[in-house]
């Protein structure tokens, strides 16, 4: 746990009580401050008081001695309204931040110097995130990794020298970090999402150009160019003289980090060289994670952290649960969970990846289903189609060779059979549902261990190494 000193003797108010909402009651009792916590959720409340903390409807109490309101990042600061504890803070003139703010201001009371490496991006935050920790571990690192990737940041070790923090933010989470200032910052894309809490796009990427742009001094702002709005964000950073460092996955660049045949190169001054190979990775896998891959090298490298331990780093990452992850292989046919792919643009990543596809999809329909996919239609050798969107997809998939299995067990069973009598090379059997997984599952993390379960009971099926 991170002792938050920096409102010690004072009272704070903390709303909502989830896992980083009590993980910052504990960190600013443990540093001095009095908390007075609150939630709409009466099990939360409930929860909190059982943990010994103050609660209190903020509704009916004064907020005249309140220092400050400690949001968490699911309750929302401006779109599609402010949630009444923001505005009754507006109207007391009591600041709203975040856990993540709280982390900073502790980080500059106490190690200002210690390395904190913050993460953001519209897809592959995740991916990067736990990339550049399995590299900083590698390199010797103490390393201590959350934010939104799964643990309170405040949970973590506190900040300093030899200690790195590697920080995945939402949006959300940089909304209530005024004071952002991470040693290395990334910025992998911006793409339309969110915008239900942002109002518009442009106003989405400009909290996620907050992220890069409060790089400390001497520190590094890396941004992925391949899309405009990271293009800009990169051109106005260097004109405020920040040490700007571009990552491609599309073209070449003049000066900066791209890839190119599979080859991550590094462009300075007229000169090119080559930093690692990610040919033969299979947890990196695909030009989008090219593009994570990228960008963890240029952090590494930032954190002068050597090419052979960084090429080292790479081949030994093990990639994330349900995402991408190689689950098995039974002679030619590999088995691959990608259960995270919860809509149609992230299971594009992963049907451009391979190319004799024995594809298991469905689950609860989102909207526009499967049509933008229809491109990714040539690699699939079959489909084997579970729940509520069975009928849907089949619909969209015509002439494609598929059946609708219902069930995941019969879909595993069915494709693992297919593969192995199509006497294909490569033959893939991917989970990718392009769906929810609520009318059968509680979450993709269980419908992805499932999937894992079912793939590792099948006769002859050995891990992949």
């Amino acid at each position: 746990m991170i002792p938050i000193t920096s409102f010690a003797g004072k009272t704070v108010a903390v709303f909502g009580l989830g896992g980083s909402g009590l993980a910052s009651c504990h960190a600013l009792k443990a540093g001095g401050a009095e908390v007075i916590a609150a939630d709409d959720n009466a099990e939360n409340v409930a929860k909190a008081a059982q943990a010994g903390f103050i609660t209190a409807d903020l509704r009916s109490v004064s907020w005249a001695n309140f220092a400050a309101l400690v949001l968490a990042p699911g309750v929302p600061l401006t779109h599609p309204v402010p949630h009444w504890s923001v505005l009754k803070a507006r109207e007391a003139g009591v600041e709203v931040i975040g856990d993540i703010e709280l982390f900073c201001r502790e980080r500059r009371r106490h190690a200002p110097d210690a390395p904190f490496v913050a993460i953001t991006g519209t897809n592959g935050k995740s991916t990067t995130t736990a990339l550049i920790a399995h590299l900083t571990k590698v390199a010797g690192y103490d390393t201590q990794m959350g934010g939104n990737i799964g643990t309170a940041i405040l949970s973590l070790e506190p900040p300093r020298m030899g200690r790195v923090h590697v920080i995945e933010m939402s949006s959300y989470q940089i909304d209530l970090t005024p004071s952002l200032d991470p040693s290395v910052g990334i910025l992998l894309n911006v793409s339309e999402d969110h915008i239900d809490r942002h109002g518009t796009i442009e106003h989405y990427a400009a909290v996620k150009e907050r992220l890069v742009a409060g790089v400390q001094g001497g520190g590094t702002s890396i941004v992925g160019v391949d899309d405009g709005y990271c293009r800009d964000i990169a051109d106005r950073l260097d004109r405020a003289g920040k040490n700007v460092v571009r990552i491609s996955v599309k073209n070449p660049l003049a000066s900066g980090i791209y890839v190119e045949h599979g080859t991550i190169v590094r462009a300075a001054g007229g000169a090119r060289s080559e930093v690692a190979a990610l040919g033969g990775i299979g947890s990196l896998r695909g030009q989008h994670n090219a593009q994570n891959a990228a960008c963890a090298a240029a952090a590494a490298l930032a954190m002068g952290i050597s090419q052979d331990v960084l090429q080292n780093g790479l081949r030994s990452f093990p990639g994330l649960a349900h995402r991408m992850e190689q689950v098995g292989r039974r002679g030619n046919v590999l088995f691959v969970n990608d259960s995270k792919g919860t809509n149609a643009d992230a299971t594009a990543h992963a049907l451009s990846s391979f190319s004799e596809i024995f594809w298991i999809a469905g689950g609860k329909p989102k909207a526009g289903g499967i049509t933008s996919l229809t491109g990714f239609f040539p690699r699939i050798r079959k489909a084997y189609l579970i729940g509520e969107a069975a009928q849907e997809f089949s619909g969209t998939l015509g002439t494609v060779q598929h059946e609708i299995s219902q069930t995941l067990d019969v879909a595993v069973e069915h494709a693992a059979r297919d593969a192995e009598a199509s006497g294909l090379t490569d033959a893939v059997v991917l989970l990718s549902p392009a769906c929810a997984s609520f009318d059968q599952y509680r979450n993709f993390e269980i419908r992805g261990t499932k999937f894992r379960e079912l793939v590792q009971a099948l006769p002859g099926v050995q891990p992949v190494v």
